[in-house]
C-alpha cells in the first residue's frame, strides 16, 4: 500500500483534551503512522500537538486571534464551559467556516501544486456544521473526504431523563440543511464517512459514497491479552463510567442491579461526577444498596482503565450516546458491556461480546438489565466466554491502527486506487421508509457487518 499525502483538517485536535478533541487527534496520529499527514489545527492547540512528537509530516497552525478570543469569552461567559450544549454547536458554525477559509488561504497554492493527494476533514465530527473547504475544492485537482460524522440522535420518548436535559434548540436541528455550504459539502465530497447507523440513514441519498466507520477507537496498549478469571461464587463486579447527567441514565443501572446488590452478590463502582450525583446517592440509600455502591467521582484515565480491567460488567444504559468511547474501552479491558440498543453503543456491541437492551421505557429497560445481570452472576463460564470474545474483537477491530486502515480503504477508493470497501452499518435503513425527512425508527438488523 502506497503512502498517501493527506491534508487533514482537525481544528480542535488536542492530545491533552478529552472527548472529540482527543478522538480527532488520535485518528489523525494513527493515519500519520502510515501516511504523510499535514495536520491543520487552531493555533491554540498546536503546542499540545507538537509536544507529543507524533510522526506528522507537518503541523499547520491557523491563527485567528480576535475570533479565538471572542469564542473563548462566549464559551466561558455565555455557555458556562458546557461542551455538551447543543446551542454551542450552532454558535460554532461561523467560527468553523472562518477556520476553513483561513486554512484555504494558507494552503491553496500547495493544494493547486498537487502537494497533497486529498483533503480529509476529520473535525468537527457533527454533521450539522457543513464545510466551506468542499466548496473551495469543487473545481480543484484533489478530492475532498469528510468524516466520520456523528450526532443527531433523536431524544427518545417516554423517559424522564429527556425532560430533564433536552434543549429547546434540538427541535431546530434540521435547519442546518439551509446553512451556507450545506449542499455543496456532501454533494461535492468524494466520500462521506459516518459513525452511526442513525447518521447513515440521514445521508442515505449519498449511499454510493457513504461508509460506516465508528467514531471511537482504543490504543493498542489498552487491549488486554489475558482475561481476568473469576472465582465461582465471588461477587459480580459492576462498573459505570461517565458523567452523572440525566441522559446517561445511571439511575436505571442502579435499579437493575439492586437485587444483586441487596443480597451481597455484587458490588457497583460508579466513576464520574455531575449534577445527578446527589440524587443517585439518595436513590442508592432508598433502595437499601448504599453499602454495595461506591461513588468515586472523577478519576484519572489510567485509574478508570485499571478499574475497568478489574470489573466484570460495564452497566451503561445511556439513552442518548453518540460515540460511546467507554464501551470500546470496556471491551478492550475485559468488562462485558450492557448498553441501550441506540446510538454508538448499539452499533458496537454484538451478541458475541455483550448485551443490548431495547430502548422501550424505564421500567422495561430495568427489567431487561436485571435479567441479564442475574444470568451473568450465575454463569461464570458465560461471563468468561463473553469477556474473551470481546477482548479479541477489540484487538482486531477497535484499535486506532485498525481504524486508520479502514479509513485508508475509503481514501484509496476516493482516489480510484482501490476497490470500494464494504463498510455498512449494523442497522440498515429500510428502503422507501427511512429516507431523509422521515422518522428514523424503522431500522432492521443485518448481518452484513457482523
Amino acid at each position: 500500500m502506497s503512502r498517501l499525502r493527506i491534508l487533514v483538517l482537525a481544528p480542535e485536535a488536542n492530545p491533552e483534551a478529552t472527548s472529540a478533541p482527543l478522538v480527532g487527534y488520535s485518528h489523525a496520529e494513527a493515519l500519520a503512522r502510515i501516511h504523510d499527514v499535514t495536520l491543520v489545527v487552531r493555533a491554540n492547540n498546536s503546542k499540545a500537538v507538537r509536544s507529543k512528537g507524533a510522526s506528522f509530516r507537518a503541523i499547520q497552525a491557523i491563527s485567528m486571534p480576535w475570533l479565538d478570543k471572542l469564542f473563548a469569552w462566549s464559551f466561558r461567559r455565555i455557555f458556562r464551559n458546557n461542551f455538551h450544549s447543543q446551542a454551542l454547536t450552532v454558535f460554532t458554525y461561523p467560527f468553523s467556516v472562518a477556520f476553513e477559509w483561513h486554512a484555504w488561504q494558507q494552503m491553496k497554492r500547495r493544494i493547486s501544486a498537487a502537494e497533497f493527494d486529498l483533503v480529509l476533514r476529520l473535525m468537527p465530527i457533527t454533521a450539522v456544521l457543513p464545510s466551506a473547504m468542499a466548496f473551495f475544492l469543487r473545481n480543484g485537482p484533489i478530492p475532498f473526504v469528510i468524516g466520520p460524522l456523528n450526532g443527531g440522535l433523536p431524544w427518545p420518548e417516554g423517559f424522564s431523563q429527556v425532560a430533564e436535559q433536552k434543549e429547546w434548540i434540538s427541535s431546530l436541528r434540521n435547519v442546518y440543511r439551509f446553512l451556507p455550504f450545506a449542499r455543496s459539502t456532501y454533494r461535492d465530497a468524494a466520500a462521506i464517512m459516518v459513525a452511526s447507523s442513525h447518521t447513515y440513514a440521514e445521508f442515505i441519498q449519498y449511499r454510493e459514497k457513504l461508509f460506516f466507520v465508528p467514531e471511537n477507537a482504543v490504543n493498542q496498549s489498552v487491549c488486554s491479552d489475558v482475561p481476568r478469571t473469576s472465582e465461582r461464587g465471588s461477587k459480580l463486579e459492576l462498573i459505570f463510567v461517565g458523567g452523572l447527567v440525566p441522559c446517561k441514565a445511571c439511575d436505571l443501572a442502579l435499579r437493575a442491579a439492586s437485587p444483586l446488590l441487596r443480597n451481597d452478590l455484587a458490588h457497583f463502582s460508579i466513576l464520574g461526577d455531575g449534577p445527578e450525583r446527589s440524587r443517585l446517592e439518595e436513590l442508592a440509600r432508598s433502595l437499601g444498596i448504599e453499602k454495595a455502591v461506591s461513588f468515586h467521582g472523577w478519576v484519572s484515565h489510567e485509574e478508570a482503565l485499571s478499574r475497568m480491567r478489574s470489573a466484570d460488567v460495564l452497566v451503561f444504559p445511556s439513552i442518548r450516546e453518540f460515540g460511546g468511547g467507554v464501551v470500546f474501552e470496556a471491551l478492550a479491558s475485559g468488562a462485558i458491556p450492557v448498553v441501550a440498543d441506540f446510538g454508538g453503543p448499539g452499533d458496537i456491541v454484538y451478541p458475541e461480546t455483550g448485551y443490548k437492551v431495547s430502548l422501550t421505557n424505564e421500567s422495561d429497560m430495568v427489567a431487561q438489565m436485571e435479567k441479564i445481570l442475574n444470568e451473568l452472576a450465575g454463569n461464570r463460564e458465560l461471563l468468561l466466554r463473553l469477556r474473551r470474545q470481546g477482548m479479541a474483537f477489540a484487538r482486531e477491530r477497535l484499535t486506532w491502527d485498525a481504524k486508520a486502515q479502514t479509513t485508508t480503504q475509503v481514501l484509496q477508493w476516493a482516489l480510484a486506487r482501490g476497490p470500494k470497501p464494504d463498510l455498512l452499518p449494523p442497522k440498515l435503513p429500510v428502503p422507501g421508509i427511512d429516507s431523509p425527512g422521515q422518522k428514523r425508527q424503522a431500522l432492521h438488523q443485518t448481518s452484513a457487518s457482523g
